[in-house]
């Protein structure tokens, strides 16, 4: 691969193509192009933490910590309540949100066990109520641990 991308460059930079000597004199060679990256190491980064747990014997791998949610009741409980309460505003021809997409259900389950059809209107109230409520949750744990975490 590195050869691969030598040879760009050096055709690149004018400078003569690695098929008219062999591989091991080009990289001899004075003009050749250094194509150092720090993110490439040598042999040495063949143990990294990954292959270091099978060498201690231990199968599992872990990358990262295994509470990687964190999850909090306080999180889901004031996101939830700072989702219903803006939700119940009746804002909407006199209603709220919450009492259109709970209305909704009602007549929906009165003809079960035969779903709702695509035109009902309990789709769009159901997709808007949850939408903005798994909005206001994800924002709330990014904000509840940015915040104890010291980011912000």
């Amino acid at each position: 691969m590195a050869g691969i991308v030598a040879m760009k460059c050096g055709v690149a930079a004018g400078l003569p193509s690695l098929t008219s000597a062999p591989r091991g004199a080009r990289a001899a060679s004075s003009s050749s192009i250094n194509l150092a990256n720090p993110f490439l190491r040598g042999s040495s980064a063949a143990l990294t933490s990954l292959n270091l747990a099978n060498v201690r014997g231990d199968s599992r791998v872990t990358c990262f910590t295994r509470d990687w949610l964190r999850t909090d009741l306080t999180v889901i409980g004031f996101g939830f309540i700072g989702w219903l309460a803006p939700s119940s505003i009746p804002a909407i021809n006199g209603q709220s949100l919450t009492g259109l997409f709970f209305d909704s259900i009602g007549p929906e389950l009165a003809h079960w066990p035969t779903g709702p059809a695509l035109s009902s209107p309990f789709w769009l109230w159901m997709v808007t109520w949850h939408l903005g409520l798994f909005i206001c949750l994800t924002l709330g744990q990014i904000g509840f641990k940015g915040r104890s975490d010291g980011y912000f």
